[in-house]
C-alpha cells in the first residue's frame, strides 16, 4: 500500500476549513495531519518540528491576520520540498501571478468540486503544477494579452496589471500612499492594498526597495 500525502488547511474560514479537513480525511491514502485558521496559527502548524511528515497545504489567500500569499512564500522557502495548493475565492490575475510567483504549485478555487480537489492534491503532491479549469483559461488570457503587449513594446512589470503599474509608478516618483490616492482619486485602503499586492508580485521587501526596483524598471521618471 503506498504511503499517505500528509496535508494541512489553512484557511479563516471555520466552515470551509472543517469541511475541507472532512472531505480530506475521507480519501484513501490521504492524511489531515494539521489545520490552521491564521497566519500566526500557520507559522505553528507548518513549521518542521510540528508537522516534520508534511507533503501538501492548501492555502487560502486572505487570512484574518495576514496574506497567505506571504505564508507561501515564507513555506516555500524554509521546506521546498512541500508544495502548496492555493484555494480561495479570487479568480483574479493578480491573486494568480502573486501565487504561482511565491511559489505555489497549484491554484483552485472555492467553487472547484470534491473530485478536483482530490486530482489537484495528488497533483501537486507528486511534483506537477495544476490550475483549476476557471483559473487556467484565464491565464491562458492573460499570457496571450501580455504576448501582444510585447509586440507592440516591451512593457515594465508585465506581471502588473495597468492600475499597479500606475500605483507603481507614483510610488517610484516619492509619492506616499495619500498622495497616490488622491492623484487617482482612490481611497487610501485601495492603494495600501494595491501596494501590498505589488510588494508581493515583485518580491521586494519593503517600500524602499520597491521604488529603487520600479526605477530601474524604468518607472518614476
Amino acid at each position: 500500500m503506498s504511503e499517505d500525502v500528509r496535508v494541512a488547511v489553512v484557511d479563516d474560514h471555520p466552515v470551509f476549513r472543517l469541511g475541507m479537513v472532512s472531505l480530506l480525511g475521507s480519501l484513501d491514502g490521504v492524511a489531515v495531519v494539521g489545520q490552521a485558521a491564521s497566519a500566526a496559527q500557520a507559522a505553528d502548524v507548518l513549521d518542521e518540528t510540528a508537522t516534520p511528515d508534511l507533503d501538501v497545504v492548501l492555502m487560502d489567500v486572505d487570512l484574518g491576520d495576514g496574506s497567505g500569499i506571504e505564508v507561501t512564500r515564507d513555506l516555500v522557502r524554509a521546506r521546498p520540498d512541500v508544495a502548496v495548493l492555493v484555494v480561495t475565492m479570487h479568480e483574479d490575475d493578480d491573486n494568480l501571478v502573486a501565487a504561482i510567483r511565491a511559489g505555489a504549485r497549484g491554484y483552485l478555487l472555492k467553487s472547484a468540486s470534491p473530485t478536483e480537489v482530490e486530482r489537484a492534491v495528488r497533483a501537486v503532491a507528486n511534483g506537477e503544477v495544476i490550475l483549476g479549469p476557471e483559473v487556467a483559461a484565464r491565464t491562458l488570457a492573460y499570457l496571450s494579452g501580455a504576448r501582444t503587449a510585447a509586440v507592440g513594446g516591451p512593457v515594465p512589470f508585465p506581471e502588473l496589471t495597468a492600475r499597479e503599474r500606475e500605483v507603481l509608478d507614483l510610488v517610484a516618483r516619492g509619492l506616499d500612499n495619500a498622495s497616490v490616492a488622491r492623484r487617482l482619486v482612490l481611497a487610501d485602503k485601495t492603494v495600501r492594498n494595491t501596494v501590498a499586492a505589488i510588494t508581493a508580485k515583485l518580491a521586494v521587501r519593503d517600500r524602499s526597495a520597491l521604488i529603487v526596483r520600479a526605477r530601474e524598471g524604468g518607472l518614476g521618471g
